[in-house]
């Protein structure tokens, strides 16, 4: 942090506490003791995600989560598991620094999560995901599922 009394470019920090959504950092210059105040807030950054035909639009955690529901109606899955799913694709991307991701990578993100949990709810999901348009896709899915055990 450069002084804003002479331009050097180290400080210390002597105190530090949170203010209205910031954290309130008083500093002193570590060349010509100037005391100063910075203000530090969190950057967000909306995660966007890039649909078929190349369309941007912003990720939306309750659309998510209105499809995990469907895909586990009637089945033994809590809600506080799709909010987890939910969560950990999130703190995934950012973990990476992503500022976008595909549809097909939060899909696949979401399979591998659900595989996990609940097998039919995988395969519910699988379908409109990946868009089965016939018996064969099921039989494949279950298949495979049937070669992993």
């Amino acid at each position: 942090m450069k002084c804003p009394e002479c331009g050097f470019d180290d400080s210390k920090v002597i105190d530090s506490r949170p203010a209205e959504n910031k954290i309130r950092r008083r500093r002193e210059c570590l060349e010509c003791k100037c005391r100063f105040t910075t203000y530090e807030i969190v950057e967000n950054i909306p995660l966007m995600i890039v649909k078929k035909g190349n369309v941007l639009e912003a990720f939306d955690r309750e659309k998510l989560i209105k499809s995990l529901t469907i895909a586990t109606a009637k089945r033994p899955v809590q809600m506080a598991d799709l909010e987890n799913i939910v969560e950990d694709i999130v703190q995934d991307l950012k973990n990476q620094f992503r500022r976008e991701a595909t549809s097909y990578e939060i899909g696949e993100m979401v399979l591998h999560r659900l595989k996990e949990i609940d097998k039919v709810a995988y395969i519910r999901f699988a379908s409109v995901y990946k868009d089965f348009n016939d018996v064969d896709s099921f039989v494949k899915i279950i298949s495979e599922l049937n070669g992993e055990k």
